[in-house]
């Protein structure tokens, strides 16, 4: 072996021994002239002039897409019609007209019980709202009405004044009965929720819990049983045969031969209505201004809702726990959109979608506004009596319900008595919206009530609305014809309507 070859097998194995040592560089970094350092260089520059020609691209295509929006909408705003005239569209008709089309039913959110937000009702101030229950939706603003403001209110009920506020059996329900024309074994059935043959106190009172006015309750109920000698066992309950003979004109005839006290009405309460448009009393005209802003509806749909009602209740006066509105169905109609819906039929009731009730003084002893099944996990109207317990009755059992609001001089509680639809318009009734004022023990207990009409059916609302708006629009042009032309004469005719 020569000293060459020698040299050259100790450099391969210097080599293999500096292999193992070190790890072997990519070709890039083993090339001594850097190349990899010139290319990362370029390509970023290449990356980075692509990236922002994108960029730049992509705010050009917003700021162009921006301009044209913009320009759309204001040539639409320019050609549209002016007035209650359509505007033609392409694609589907609406089932909703045009001029309310886009009309959408604010609905304030609870968010929790106990949650408090902030409202702004009058200039300068900002009142708290806090949430009471989520079912129904229920809140309270203190503070509401002023100390002046409710004495004035009550001042201005008292000069009007005050009638009672009895209920009696709904107009055209005898009429509705003959319409249906019901055999007794058809309402026996109607009524036996068991089916098992016999017909128990609560499945009576479920179904009818008034009667000309009078508030049944299971003691009043035996009472009748006794008096008209049909129940033959005296054990409560009621076969067909026995039913049979609790006839309509012998339960009347009864009622009216034992006579009846304030206490077994359904309500006993003295009320009136207060106007609050265009000339009357500034305070009322504050309090639909402050109403506007707290519900967040349209003013036109607060303006076509039933007056301010005043109610007044003396020791021992209560109103038992009800809905504020039926539930509607197809062959139902609203009582404030009857003549706009142009057709008889014996089903009406009243739609108040919001009840805003004001408590115009502290009350001494009683006179709670109670919700028995306030925020219930579920809603039965079987359960409602339980063990002769009826959770409606106010005068009993008002410390049975789930929440009670004690009435406090100014404060204002508001709840909606129908779910939305989830399209903005008015939904099915909210059950849980069950409520009722405790009977007052001491002292005198004075609300005034504002009710929000509107009608569920979304196409009755609108033709009762261009139906009254025609009408108004009707009397200012007699009004105008009436104007007399000589000055003088309209002057005079001023001072004597003054």
């Amino acid at each position: 072996m020569t000293d060459n070859d020698g040299t050259s097998d100790a450099d391969d194995a210097t080599q293999i021994r500096s292999a193992t040592l070190h790890p072997i560089r990519p070709p890039c970094e083993r090339l001594s002239c850097h190349k990899s350092s010139v290319c990362s260089r370029s390509y970023f520059v290449v990356v980075m002039v692509f990236f922002h020609v994108y960029i730049i691209n992509v705010i050009a295509l917003l700021f162009y897409v921006h301009f044209n929006s913009g320009q759309e909408d204001a040539n639409r705003s320019r050609d549209a019609p002016s007035g209650n005239h359509p505007r033609h569209e392409s694609g589907p008709p609406s089932s909703k007209p045009e001029s309310l089309r886009h009309v959408s039913l604010a609905r304030i959110e609870g968010i929790r019980v106990g949650h408090v937000q902030k409202v702004s009702l009058v200039p300068g101030k900002a009142h708290e709202m806090r949430t009471l229950s989520l079912k129904p939706l229920l809140f309270e603003i203190p503070d509401f009405l002023s100390e002046d403001e409710c004495r004035v209110v009550m001042q201005l009920a008292q000069l009007k004044g005050l009638m009672e506020s009895q209920l009696m059996v709904q107009d055209g329900q005898e009429e509705l009965a003959k319409e249906l024309n019901l055999s007794p074994e058809e309402i026996f059935n109607l009524l036996d929720i068991s089916q098992d043959g016999q017909l128990q106190l609560h499945e009576i009172l479920t179904h009818s819990r008034v009667r000309d006015g009078i508030w049944l309750t299971p003691e009043i109920l035996r009472e009748i049983y006794t008096g008209l000698k049909v129940d033959k066992d005296d054990d409560g309950l009621l076969s067909l045969e026995e039913f049979r003979l609790l006839s309509n004109d012998a339960f009347q005839r009864f009622l009216m031969q034992q006579g009846v006290k304030r206490s077994q009405l359904v309500r006993n309460s003295r009320h009136t209505w207060l106007y609050q448009g265009k000339g009357a009393h500034q305070v009322l005209q504050d309090i639909r201004e402050r109403v506007i802003r707290l519900i967040r509806l349209p003013a036109t749909l607060v303006d076509l809702s039933e007056p301010l009602q005043v109610v007044r209740y003396e020791e021992g006066g209560h109103y038992h726990a009800h809905h504020d509105s039926g539930p509607v169905y197809p062959e139902t109609v609203c009582t404030h959109t009857r003549l706009a819906a142009n057709t008889s039929t014996p089903f009406e009731t009243s739609c108040r979608y919001i009840t805003v009730l004001f408590y115009l003084n502290s009350v001494e002893g009683g006179g709670e506004t109670a919700f028995p099944v306030a925020d219930n996990r579920t809603y039965d109207e079987v359960a409602l009596i339980q063990n002769d317990v009826d959770l409606l009755d106010t005068r009993r059992n008002c410390n049975k319900s789930n929440l009670r609001v004690k009435p406090t001089k100014g404060t204002a509680v508001f709840w909606y008595n129908y779910l939305s639809d989830g399209r903005g318009w008015v939904g099915e009734q909210d059950e849980y919206a069950l409520h009722g004022g405790c009977v007052v023990t001491h002292g005198t207990k004075w609300v005034a009530n504002k009710w929000i009409n509107i009608d569920p059916d979304y196409q009755r609302q609108v033709q009762y609305q261009q139906l009254v708006s025609q009408q108004l629009e009707d009397e200012d042009e007699d009004e105008d014809d009436d104007l007399p032309l000589n000055q003088d004469e309209q002057g005079s005719d001023i001072h004597q309507d003054l």
